[in-house]
């Protein structure tokens, strides 16, 4: 890889990763419509940590009293909307770790990164969206969510790991249809998003270090850092202008997508 593959492909990711059009797709995708070499397991791992620092930074004002209330349900048993968040986000992404082990088990990863598979997610997971994002009585905030609502979206999550199918957009559908706003549906697709990408991260690198293949540190430093950088902005606009535009617009671009993949897989 040379330095331009390195800051596109980590750009994408970050732009992608809190997007509600999947990450996976993208990465997948773009080398291949390029012609570029996979990326591999390593660059993988490393646009992920840059992911995860991304959202660590946009949310470090709320972690710290999330963490403090959790800290006190543990300490003295004193259970509060916030600490009720926290050990949801930690449920919530039980399903998606059971799933990601049942499918590396059986070896469907590589299957499952089929064109036809991911096109077939981009199109139908964003119609979902549309349906959420239309449906939805969006009345209420993330603290409002109880332990089966949370269990809905942890499931729904699990779905993420279909390419194509979008982790942000899955989880931010299934909280729309659960009648929160758009923003609070956001806010805890992101904050799930923190213990999901950990997993992941160390799911890869456990496959990196089993590889024993030679590391271009400089090459990951790199992806790191422009897709922490591009994944902040991402968050940032997304939040701030997720009330005026709705998801209709990133339907739109899912359809497109989808449309062109199943172009270019039966051409």
């Amino acid at each position: 890889m040379d330095i331009w593959h390195i800051i596109i492909l980590a750009i994408i990711q970050g732009l992608t990763e809190f997007l509600p059009i999947s990450s996976s797709a993208h990465l997948i995708l773009f080398p291949q419509l390029t012609g570029w070499a996979d990326q591999g397991v390593a660059f993988d791992v490393a646009v992920h940590v840059g992911s995860l620092f991304a959202v660590l930074m946009y949310f470090q004002k709320d972690l710290r009293p999330l963490l403090g209330h959790w800290l006190a349900s543990i300490m003295r048993g004193h259970h509060t909307p916030e600490s009720r968040l926290v050990w949801g986000v930690g449920i919530g992404t039980i399903p998606v770790g059971l799933v990601g082990l049942a499918i590396a088990g059986v070896g469907l990863e590589e299957q499952l990164r089929s064109p036809l598979i991911i096109a077939t997610a981009t199109i139908v997971f964003g119609l979902l969206l549309w349906g959420g994002d239309v449906l939805g009585k969006r009345e209420r905030d993330e603290f409002s969510l109880t332990w089966p609502d949370i269990l809905l979206i942890g499931l729904a999550q699990a779905l993420a790991l279909i390419p194509g199918t979008s982790r942000s957009g899955i989880t931010i559908t299934a909280a729309l249809l659960l009648g929160l706003n758009r923003k609070a549906a956001a806010r805890f697709s992101f904050l799930l998003a923190i213990p999901t990408i950990i997993l992941a991260g160390v799911v890869e690198t456990v496959s990196l270090v089993h590889e024993e293949s030679v590391v271009n540190w400089y090459a990951l430093s790199l992806g790191v850092v422009f897709s922490a950088l591009s994944a902040y902005l991402c968050i940032r606009a997304f939040i701030s202008l997720l009330d005026r535009v709705g998801m209709l617009p990133f339907v739109l671009y899912r359809l497109a997508l989808g449309g062109i993949l199943l172009l270019i897989t039966y051409q």
